[in-house]
């Protein structure tokens, strides 16, 4: 495996996108924010690709932020992406966090800025920073309670203490459980269930889904027509329409 912090792999239309510290537990420094903003960036320009998966090498997703390298002043953020390349602006297109062993702090909030968590069985994910008096501070606070309620996000920032992947599918962190070694391949298999579908829909179906909370019931719809109308109108659209009626797979062109 090569030295470079994150790599890089296609498989059809999806993009595996694996970080690649495995001897410092995928810790993120500016080096691996650097390369995940720009795995997001060839995700969202590509229009060969639809979907990303994130994923980490060895034993591990990540443990969060390297701390030896903040300590000597080094700040792993990127742009408007925020820390890790993608907590605060991930990407336009769907995006799948596999993962295996641990999801941690920083690492968690990498995963949960992704679409869709898949991961091993015996996976531990956790924020543990009020334990070193920090503070979940990459998202976390933001997340965690859309996906698993008020009270069971109090719960997991305010112990810091870690759950098993078979307790976050059940309380909603974890969207799929594979066994263990197999997170990538139920990513990839899950990645290639949505990559069949149109990407203009994918896009426009993931901008609202992300943007509605707050948004009153007036507003919502207002806004829908406004990022859902031009899918409507698209080359796709009638393609999709054409191939149904066909009885064919469609063929899409993002247009």
């Amino acid at each position: 495996m090569t030295d470079q912090p994150v790599l890089t792999e296609r498989r059809d239309n999806v993009l595996l996108v694996t970080l690649n510290r495995p001897d410092a537990r995928n810790a993120v420094n500016l080096a691996l924010a650097e390369g995940v903003a720009a795995a997001l960036d060839e995700l969202d320009a590509d229009d060969g690709l639809s979907v990303g998966i994130l994923t980490g090498a060895g034993s591990g997703f990540s443990a969060g932020m390297d701390l030896k390298a903040f300590v000597t002043g080094e700040r792993p953020w990127v742009g408007d992406r925020g820390f890790a390349g993608i907590v605060q602006r991930a990407s336009r297109k769907p995006l799948i966090a596999a993962i295996e062993g641990f999801a941690v702090a920083g690492g968690l909030e990498v995963a949960l800025a992704c679409d869709l968590i898949v991961a091993g069985r015996s996976a531990k994910l956790g924020v543990p920073e009020v334990k070193r008096s920090l503070v979940a501070a990459g998202g976390a606070l933001l997340r965690l309670p859309r996906r698993v309620g008020h009270g069971t996000a109090m719960e997991l920032v305010l112990t810091g203490d870690p759950i098993d992947a078979e307790r976050a599918s059940q309380i909603g962190l974890v969207d799929r459980l594979a066994d263990d070694g197999g997170a990538v391949d139920a990513a990839l298999e899950l990645a290639a269930a949505i990559a069949k579908n149109a990407p203009l829909a994918l896009i426009a179906s993931k901008q609202v889904l992300d943007e509605q909370y707050d948004w009153s019931e007036e507003e919502f719809w207002a806004k829908q027509g406004e990022i859902t109308g031009p899918v409507f109108v698209s080359e796709d659209a009638r393609e999709g329409a054409v191939a149904f009626s066909e009885k064919r797979d469609p063929v899409w062109k993002g247009r």
